[in-house]
């Protein structure tokens, strides 16, 4: 898990460094990689990242958000958004337990879908979330060959 941490973070640098394009951020693709073995993790951490960024969108026309108030607007509501998953999965998908949700069905912290969604937002959409992918899934299979 750690072995794709770091490569994550360095595979990150190297490509924001080569191509100019940040993917997601520097540590999200890092973050992913290690809970790659649990796609819907994963899937669930992008939704709430899109979910931002269109609320954000929305916000937008009625609110003067730009640079640091983008960011903390976009980070702080990517949290908030993360921790309603989680209380929404627990009363509607699991009921029956009396402690936590599944960790399989969390999103991956508070601030990775946050920070997600401000470089989706700052850079362009569609080759930031090309970029993302990629290198996600490198870190996730050199980590595999690695460790």
């Amino acid at each position: 898990m750690v072995e794709k941490f770091f490569l994550g973070v360095v595979l990150a640098l190297l490509y924001s460094e080569l191509t100019g394009i940040v993917p997601g951020g520097i540590i999200v693709p890092a973050f992913v990689a290690t809970t790659l073995d649990k796609p819907c993790r994963s899937l669930l951490t992008l939704g709430v990242a899109l979910i931002t960024m269109a609320i954000y969108r929305l916000a937008s026309k009625y609110f003067l958000l730009y640079g640091r108030r983008r960011f903390v607007f976009l980070l702080l509501l990517g949290a908030c958004l993360s921790e309603l998953s989680f209380y929404l999965g627990r009363i509607y998908f699991f009921p029956q337990t009396s402690g936590f949700v599944l960790p399989e069905v969390r999103v991956i912290g508070l601030i990775i879908p946050g920070l997600l969604a401000s470089n989706l937002e700052r850079q362009k959409f569609w080759p930031t979330l090309a970029s993302f992918i990629t290198v996600t899934v490198m870190a996730y299979f050199l980590g595999k060959l690695i460790g």
